[in-house]
């Protein structure tokens, strides 16, 4: 028991002090901490013993990278970063800011509906969040939005990238539970869609509090809308 609480003292001391990650905080401390119970097991807690440790943790190396399943994970976040290297993202809040930006609050709810377009591409709540932060942020400030406005849009549009198929996490639940993945992603496109709308109701009704949050900027014709719909 007391090397167990010893291990856990170590695991939050490398995330919480030092910063390391916290998957190589868990790998560093499983390591050395099944090195110690091998060594204790043995009558000698003095020295590590590296075998078992080593074998083990290679063998789980090599059979997560060799799981076929796994290997639609890898290619959702390579398909993201495509999308966001060719500039598909941006163009996605160009077009949903030429049809909402004109409304008070317009700008977030631009970035709402661009963050589904992206979670429907890349599957990563992470890459989505990440990705439209960028895109997104710095229109916002120039029209005068409220930081809290600006950065509550993009961290609740990032939420859709677990729920709008393709999804890394419902992969990985189908996975776990032997569910149909497909079934997963059709019931998964309901949620997420209802998600888009609730998120715009939410912001329209911040902006009807404090229109101050959310000021509305120039309305686009109807010929520049259908110009940025040729990029998507």
């Amino acid at each position: 028991m007391s090397v167990i609480l010893i291990g856990f003292a170590v695991l939050l001391f490398l995330i919480i002090v030092v910063r390391m990650p916290i998957a190589f905080a868990m790998g560093l401390v499983g390591f050395f901490g099944f090195s110690a119970l091998m060594g204790l097991e043995f009558g000698n807690f003095d020295t590590f013993r590296w075998t078992g440790p080593l074998s083990m943790a290679s063998n789980r190396v090599i059979d997560t990278v060799q799981e076929y399943s796994l290997s639609v994970i890898p290619l959702f976040i390579l398909m993201g970063n495509l999308v966001t290297r060719s500039g598909l993202s941006h163009e996605l809040y160009h077009v949903s800011h030429a049809f909402l930006g004109h409304r008070k609050g317009g700008l977030s709810m631009a970035t709402i509906v661009a963050c589904g377009g992206f979670s429907a591409i890349c599957g990563s709540s992470l890459a989505t969040s990440a990705t439209m932060s960028k895109v997104a942020m710095p229109p916002m400030r120039k029209y005068g939005y409220a930081d809290s406005l600006a950065s509550a849009s993009i961290a609740a549009g990032g939420t859709l990238g677990i729920l709008i198929p393709p999804s890394v996490i419902l992969v990985i639940y189908g996975l776990l539970t032997e569910s149909s993945i497909r079934e997963l992603f059709a019931a998964g496109f309901i949620p997420g869609f209802l998600g888009i709308l609730l998120y715009l109701a939410a912001v329209r009704y911040v902006v009807w509090r404090n229109p101050k949050a959310g000021p509305p900027g120039e309305r686009t014709s109807w010929k520049d809308r259908m110009i940025a719909m040729q990029g998507v």
